[in-house]
């Protein structure tokens, strides 16, 4: 099968092309970036095409007749920034995935998967959050990857296309070192002995999933056995200041905690069920003391033996 993957050179794109390239899959990566220019270098079959998903142009040259799925990661992640700027959000999130999606339309494409998030669902409480609970997200971020969702689904009913976003929850591991996700700035902040902020009482619960078993569920639905939502992570949450008690057990650092303000638009509690990709044999493999110790050790691999 050969495989479109956009954002093939970001934090996930790299280590998802790496894997399918292991599996046997022929690439072609769009990505604003050239693989070589960002220090990647792929085994088998990977074909690079430098453009923006916005772009139909770079998106015509990318996606050739012969491309039977499409994996769609390129996109804004950040919360904070889509507060900051939500007309870049809509466009790259939203109008690019439409793109994507007409042009795997003409083409007769099978499989269209996309990287999604949990943050569709909004704020449930202490709710368990699944493929069933409706759509209320809180942010221009949430909001963008829900209306892709939307897409997707009345693509699979006017097409046929086999559409599946794949809601992770708060990825990690090596290769996140321009993240500015929590978990980086607490290894920033442990390699440099400084403090970190925490916003609010730091009692707020989140589920943390390797990039790893991550992968493993992007690449699921190119079985095409899946359609619709499928939800990702690691099945077990975390509260904020137990996930720092576990980065300064790992790094063997004592990092300083400042509280600031609660931020807008921020769930208190994400718990997700994933039963459902259960079902169809996904199962977390990386606990998150050997995550944390890897991304670690690839934080240290990153900035040089003085830390």
């Amino acid at each position: 099968m050969k495989v479109l993957v956009t954002g093939g050179c970001g934090f996930i794109g790299r280590i998802l092309v790496t894997r399918l390239t292991e599996l046997g899959y022929r690439i072609v990566i769009l990505d604003r970036r050239n693989p070589v220019q960002v220090g990647l270098s792929f085994d088998g079959e990977v074909a690079n095409v430098v453009g923006d998903i916005r772009d139909p142009e770079a998106i015509n040259r990318a996606f050739t007749g012969d491309i039977e799925a499409v994996i769609h990661l390129a996109a804004v992640t950040s919360v904070l920034k889509s507060k900051l700027d939500p007309d870049e959000t809509f466009y790259t999130n939203l109008f690019a995935t439409h793109l994507l999606l007409e042009r795997a339309r003409q083409l007769d494409t099978k499989i269209f998967v996309m990287a999604s998030t949990n943050a569709v669902a909004g704020s449930v409480g202490e709710n368990l959050i699944s493929e069933l609970t409706p759509l209320n997200p809180l942010t221009p971020y949430g909001a963008t990857k829900a209306a892709a969702e939307m897409l997707m689904s009345a693509y699979t009913d006017f097409t046929g296309l086999k559409c599946c976003p794949v809601r992770l929850t708060n990825v990690y591991g090596p290769g996140m070192g321009e993240k500015d996700s929590f978990i980086p700035r607490l290894i920033r902040a442990a390699l440099a002995q400084d403090e970190i902020t925490i916003y609010g009482d730091g009692l707020q619960v989140r589920d943390f999933v390797s990039v790893h078993d991550a992968v493993a569920g992007l690449i699921m639905p190119l079985s095409g056995d899946i359609c619709g939502p499928l939800t990702i992570g690691s099945g077990s949450s975390i509260s904020v200041l137990d996930l720092h008690r576990a980065v300064c057990e790992v790094t063997k650092r004592n990092i300083q905690i400042v509280h600031g303000p609660e931020q807008a638009g921020e769930m208190r509690a994400v718990r997700v069920d994933i039963g459902r990709a259960r079902t169809f044999g996904f199962e977390p493999r990386v606990s998150l003391t050997d995550g944390l110790a890897e991304t670690f050790r690839d934080f240290q691999l990153r900035t040089g033996p003085k830390n």
